[in-house]
């Protein structure tokens, strides 16, 4: 005889395992309920914060006869804390909704859970797992979303340590789809069925398994016209006589800068900034000025970062609210930058050292970001974001790079997501770097054009494999070179101007 749909449910019940966590997770309006905790030392003062922390508003009492000043500082803070400084007694619950006992004196605690008890009230004992009737989790938050994790009382250590991977795991940019699915919901007409009906249509495209072809079909693209350009420049070299002695009359530096374009791109990619910075000094010690060489670097960054942020887009790693607020402060910066070194192109002889100095206090920031174990993140996000961008537009501009040593580095130490961060940046700095160079062209007449073009044709081919093996490899020998690499041009090229004067 098949089981009922209620048989099913004992049914799974009962198959549950025995000794698995029995308890039950609830989120509690403490706003709209009265808690009151009593003890206000070190361990008052940390299930305190951690009630205020998750539940600003809360209905909070603490009574206790010793009060540490750091509870005081809280009861200032917060309008809903009230502190009674008196010893406890039974009467004190009579108005309360949940009750915590954070003292070291075990009778009081027993006094405490029993008054608690006698008025049906859930109570928490800190350190007392076997006499509470619930415990405290650790929170990971991310916006509205909230996760509560619980070890049944066997190890508050785990739980934190479980917090913690989640809190980095977690991408902060979570919230900002859970506010767009409330927000299409709330779009919806229709009852919770016909609802669910149209959400399932609109996210099943998320879940859908992605077809071999469809995956591939953008390196299918790419390799076929790599493979045709190959054999189109091979089909004239050896029948047009013309052909190959045109590019035989082309400038070895056009090579030089192609190739290096490609390796810089590729480093970049790999560890999200020294494009500029390598493409810069590599120019320089090339003999070109800083101006022309800050705009060859942001015209081969126009092409390779369009390309590297379309496939940031495709690949859903764009912050939107973030590149807005770094896209019109960072022209601005880029523009103004570019115009003041145009204006001192003629004085490219003192102009270079004071270049080279930037490049290698930037080569100095990467290496010593590669020894690093890991970036710092602040508690808080960064908050002045434009500023940011406006700094990082001029610098980047004047000194020919610098816009993802600063900015993006800035951005991941505040508590930015590197993978979202990373696609931001490389998406706002194709409009930057188009800018400084509309402003460039419109300020120098430059006859270095064969570096220029080289890096712009070096820097796009790379782009595409840049943006793939973002964040897939290990940045850090990559970084250690680099660094050295341009610590060592730079001091070169210093030395060189202080040797002439």
């Amino acid at each position: 005889m098949p089981l009922l749909p209620k048989d099913n449910v004992i049914s799974s019940i009962q198959t549950e395992k025995a000794d698995g966590n029995p308890l039950f997770p609830v989120f509690l309006k403490l706003n709209e309920l009265h808690t009151v905790l009593i003890g206000a030392g070190n361990v008052g003062l940390e299930k305190l914060t951690a009630i205020l922390h998750n539940s600003p508003d809360a209905r909070v009492t603490v009574i206790a006869l010793s009060i540490l000043q750091e509870v005081r500082v809280l009861a200032a803070k917060y309008k809903g804390l009230k502190i009674v400084q008196k010893t406890f007694s039974d009467n004190d619950l009579n108005s309360a909704d949940l009750v915590i006992a954070a003292t070291n004196d075990g009778k009081l605690n027993n006094f405490i859970r029993q008054s608690a008890h006698d008025r049906k009230l859930l109570i928490n004992i800190a350190d007392k797992p076997e006499l509470c009737d619930f415990y405290l989790s650790s929170i990971v938050q991310k916006g509205d979303l909230k996760i509560a994790i619980s070890t049944n009382g066997k190890s508050p250590t785990i739980a934190k340590r479980l917090k913690e991977v989640l809190n980095e795991g977690l991408p902060d940019e979570l919230d900002d789809t859970l506010q767009q699915v409330s927000a299409l919901r709330n779009s919806l007409n229709g009852d919770f069925a016909y609802k669910v009906q149209k959400l399932n249509a609109l996210t099943s495209v998320l879940v859908e398994p992605k077809q071999p072809l469809k995956k591939n079909f953008i390196w299918l693209i790419w390799g076929s016209i790599v493979l045709s350009i190959i054999i189109a420049a091979t089909a004239l070299w050896f029948r047009q006589p013309d052909f190959r002695t045109y590019v035989q009359g082309i400038d070895p530096k056009f090579y030089y800068f192609l190739g290096a374009g490609f390796v810089f791109a590729l480093i970049d990619g790999a560890i999200g900034m020294s494009y500029g910075v390598t493409s810069t000094t590599f120019s320089l010690s090339m003999g070109i000025p800083p101006a022309s060489a800050s705009m060859g670097v942001h015209l081969s960054e126009i092409m390779s970062n369009g390309i590297a942020g379309w496939m940031h887009y495709r690949m859903g790693n764009i912050n939107w609210k973030l590149f807005k607020l770094l896209l019109i402060p960072g022209i601005i910066g880029a523009v103004s930058g570019a115009y003041l070194l145009s204006s001192l192109e003629h004085y490219s002889q003192y102009t270079k050292p004071v270049v080279s100095l930037y490049t290698l206090i930037l080569g100095i920031v990467i290496l010593s970001k590669a020894f690093k174990t890991g970036v710092k993140k602040s508690s808080e996000k960064i908050k002045r974001i434009p500023l940011l961008g406006l700094g990082g537009g001029f610098i980047d501009a004047v000194g020919g790079g610098g816009w993802g040593s600063i900015v993006l580095s800035t951005l991941i130490a505040g508590g930015r997501h590197p993978r979202f961060s990373l696609g931001t940046v490389k998406l706002s700095r194709f409009f930057i770097a188009l800018m400084s160079s509309l402003t460039f062209f419109a300020m120098l007449n430059s006859h270095h054009w064969e570096a220029v073009a080289g890096l712009v044709v070096g820097s796009a081919i790379a782009s595409p494999i840049a943006a793939k093996i973002s964040n897939r490899i290990s940045a850090k020998a990559i970084m250690i070179s680099v660094a050295v690499i341009v610590i060592f041009i730079s001091i070169r090229s210093i030395g060189i101007f202080l040797g002439k004067h």
